[in-house]
C-alpha cells in the first residue's frame, strides 16, 4: 500500500483535500476510521451559500431548509432582527452532505479505506487499524483532517489550538417565528462566551450551545430550554443527541517534516460563529494540491502554511479578537449591545454588508459610521475584562 498522499479524515475538509490531491497528480488514500461517512455527527448543519460554492458542489438532497437571517435575543429579553437580501445559508444533512464530497473525491481518482484507524507513524509509513487487523501504508504526505483531538498532530507533535468550546446539541420539533430564520441566544446564564442556538428545518430545530469551559453543557441546555422563547416553540422529545468541541484560533504551526494539518484539526473555524465548513474547505484546496507538489520534491511543505495563512489568517485573526471582545461582555453590556444593532441605520449597514464568513467586512463598515464610538466602547469594556 504505498501512496504519493494519505489523508486521514473523511469529513468535508479531509475529502476536499484528498480530491485536490488527486486532481494534482497524485496517487492519494482517503482514511476513516468509522463504519459510515458523516457519522456521527458533531455540527449544527447550518453553512453558508459561500460554503457550498467553495465545497464545489451545488445545492443537493441534502439541503434541508434555506435560511435568509436570524433572530437575536438578548438576556434582557429584547430582540434584534438580522436581515439578508438573499439567501445567507443551509440547513443541510451532514451525512448525506459529507457522502457527497467523498463521492467527489473517489470519482477522482482518490481510493479510500473505512474502519481504519490511524494509531502512529514513522519513516515515511503510518501504522492504522484496518476491520481489526493491523496495516502499514507508506506515503510520501499525511495531511491530518481527523477533528480537534487530532491524532496525526499530536503524532507529529504539533502544537495544539488555542481554545477549544464545549457544545450540545438536539433535534426536536419546533414552531419557528419565521422558519428563514435562526434563532440566536446570548448571555452568561445560558452560554458563556458564546451563543444558543434554534436552527430550523421541516417542522423540527437544532437546538443547542457552545459555551467557555466551565458547568457541563447539558447544566446550560436545561436553561436554554427554560428560555420562554423557546420554551414557547419546543414541542417536547429529543432525538439525535450531539456533544463535541469547536476548536477556535489556530496553532502556530500547522505542518511538520511530511505532515501538515487542515480544517478543525488546524484550528481553520470562524471564531464568531464555529462554523468550520468554509475556511476548512479553502485550506483542503491548498493542501491538497501542495501535497501532491510536495510528493514529486517541488516544493516544501512550508508552502502549505504560508498560503493558507495568506488566504484566511488574518479574518481568524479578527474574528478571534471579537470573539474574545463580545464573550467577554457581561449580560447588561449585551443588552446595550442588541440595542445598538436595532438602530435602523445599523440594521441597514447589517443587511447590506453582513457575511457570516468575513465579519470584518461589515466590522470596517460599522467603524465608518457615526456609531464607531459606541462600537469601540463595547470593545473597550470586553478588552479590559482580559488583562
Amino acid at each position: 500500500m504505498n501512496y504519493d498522499v494519505v489523508v486521514v479524515g473523511a469529513g468535508p475538509a479531509g475529502a476536499i483535500a484528498a480530491k485536490y490531491a488527486a486532481l494534482n497528480g497524485a496517487k492519494t488514500l482517503l482514511i476513516e476510521e468509522h463504519a459510515s461517512i458523516g457519522s456521527p455527527v458533531q455540527c449544527t448543519g447550518l453553512i453558508s451559500t459561500k460554503a457550498l460554492r467553495e465545497c464545489d458542489i451545488g445545492e443537493g438532497n441534502f439541503v434541508l431548509s434555506k435560511i435568509r437571517g436570524a433572530f437575536v435575543y438578548a438576556p434582557g429579553g429584547e430582540e434584534a432582527c438580522i436581515r439578508g437580501k438573499d439567501i445567507k445559508a443551509y440547513v443541510i444533512d451532514r451525512k448525506i452532505f459529507d457522502r457527497a464530497l467523498v463521492e467527489l473525491a473517489v470519482d477522482n481518482g482518490v481510493d479510500i479505506l473505512m474502519k481504519t484507524r490511524f494509531i502512529g507513524m514513522y519513516d515515511g509509513k503510518i501504522s492504522v487499524i484496518s476491520n481489526g487487523e493491523n496495516k502499514e501504508i507508506s506515503g510520501e504526505i499525511i495531511i491530518g483532517a481527523d477533528g480537534i483531538q487530532s491524532s496525526v498532530g499530536r503524532a507529529a507533535g504539533l502544537p495544539r489550538c488555542e481554545k477549544f468550546l464545549s457544545g450540545i446539541q438536539f433535534e426536536a420539533p419546533y414552531i419557528p417565528k419565521d422558519p428563514e430564520y435562526v434563532d440566536i441566544f446570548i448571555g452568561n446564564e445560558i452560554a458563556p462566551g458564546f451563543f444558543g442556538w434554534a436552527v430550523p428545518f421541516s417542522g423540527m430545530a437544532r437546538i443547542g450551545l457552545a459555551r467557555n469551559p466551565g458547568l457541563p453543557a447539558r447544566y446550560y441546555l436545561e436553561k436554554l430550554l427554560n428560555h420562554p422563547i423557546v420554551a414557547s416553540r419546543y414541542k417536547g422529545s429529543r432525538t439525535e443527541h450531539v456533544v463535541g468541541g469547536i476548536p477556535l484560533g489556530p496553532p502556530r504551526k500547522t505542518v511538520s517534516k511530511n505532515v501538515m494539518l487542515t480544517g478543525d484539526a488546524a484550528g481553520q473555524v470562524k471564531p464568531t460563529s464555529g462554523g468550520g465548513i468554509y475556511m476548512g474547505a479553502i485550506c483542503a484546496k491548498i493542501a491538497g494540491e501542495v501535497a501532491a507538489r510536495a510528493s514529486r520534491k517541488e516544493c516544501t511543505l512550508s508552502e502549505y502554511e504560508k498560503k493558507w495563512r495568506s488566504a484566511i489568517g488574518r479574518e481568524l485573526e479578527i474574528g478571534m479578537r471579537i470573539h474574545k471582545s463580545i464573550g467577554k461582555l457581561s449580560d447588561e453590556n449585551l443588552n446595550e449591545f442588541i440595542t445598538f444593532l436595532n438602530k435602523p441605520e445599523i440594521r441597514e449597514l447589517i443587511t447590506e454588508h453582513g457575511d457570516m464568513d468575513h465579519p470584518s467586512v461589515l466590522l470596517q463598515k460599522l467603524m465608518k459610521t457615526g456609531n464607531k464610538w459606541q462600537l469601540i466602547k463595547f470593545m473597550g469594556v470586553a478588552f479590559k475584562t482580559l488583562f
